[in-house]
């Protein structure tokens, strides 16, 4: 055992947030929803969307029965709605190879559409009690911190953060609390900004407080915009198809972004990504009835 592990479960025990995807009820599709729906979103706007979504498809078998445009539609103002897509091509896997039962195995996870690494990880070890190291962003950043003496890692993960993940996997009993306790450490006390070294089990033994909590001298972080974006075109443009159980005209779309160079890029990329479908002259998502 790490000298880590001891302070890392133990304060997890005693702090642990209670999640909807976590507990004893947590079965292996309400974990993978819930991965897909917390990249790059806070869990405070999760709750809302997964707790529908799961009264609503609490089978991957339930959601796999209707269109996808559903999904994109149910995913509401999450933000990067192509994950619906994925969630719902995965759940449409899951039923044509796996009986509609989520696999437990990393290499039939990781096989589904739109799931990758981290997110088979995940679910093999939330779900299944597997030992995987899961290098989400708050792992990345308190192993960074406690390891390597770093205040945070860089852009994507390395070798070397996945050998030392990998090093410093406890047990198989233990292997998954211990993946659930790091990523819990770094969303509530390690956090990106203004960490709460107080009030870290690991701040006797971090290298990064020992070193003086030196500041960031990596490549520029830079932080994602929204104002002014095609990303906000794209989400004003299927914010108008969500409201609408039918198509849509040219005109009404028009409506939702006043420019019409950016509102055509923004259009055309949504098609091109299966987010919205064009019928005719009109526009809706996908499976929708003109």
């Amino acid at each position: 055992m790490s000298p880590l592990h001891d302070p890392v479960l133990r304060w997890y025990a005693a702090h642990a947030r209670e999640l909807p995807w976590r507990g004893p009820g947590a079965t292996p599709w309400r974990v993978m929803v819930s991965e897909l729906m917390l990249q790059q979103t806070p869990v405070a706007r999760v709750i809302p969307v997964f707790e529908q979504w799961l009264e609503r498809w609490p089978t991957p078998g339930d959601l796999a029965a209707e269109p996808s445009g559903e999904a994109v539609r149910a995913w509401g103002r999450l933000g990067y709605p192509r994950r619906a897509l994925r969630l719902h091509a995965a759940a449409c896997a899951i039923v044509e190879r796996h009986a509609g039962e989520v696999p437990a195995a990393y290499d039939d996870l990781i096989a589904l559409p739109g799931v990758g690494d981290y997110t088979a990880s995940a679910i093999a070890s939330f779900a299944f009690g597997a030992r995987h190291a899961v290098l989400d962003t708050n792992v990345r950043r308190v192993l960074a911190r406690a390891v390597q003496g770093v205040e945070h890692p860089g852009a994507s993960v390395t070798r070397a953060e996945r050998d030392t993940a990998t090093a410093l996997l406890p047990d198989e009993d233990v292997a998954a609390t211990w993946a659930v306790a790091v990523m819990e450490l770094g969303a509530l006390v390690c956090r990106a900004t203004s960490p709460r070294c107080g009030d870290c089990p690991l701040e006797p033994q971090c290298a990064w407080v020992a070193a003086g909590r030196p500041a960031y001298d990596g490549p520029p972080r830079r932080a994602q915009a929204w104002a002014g974006t095609d990303r906000q075109v794209r989400g004003r443009l299927l914010a108008v198809l969500r409201d609408q159980p039918g198509s849509v005209s040219a005109e009404r779309i028009a409506t939702a972004w006043h420019e019409p160079v950016q509102r055509a890029r923004a259009l055309d990329g949504l098609l091109d990504d299966g987010l919205v479908v064009r019928i005719g002259d009109r526009y809706a998502l996908p499976g929708t009835v003109a």
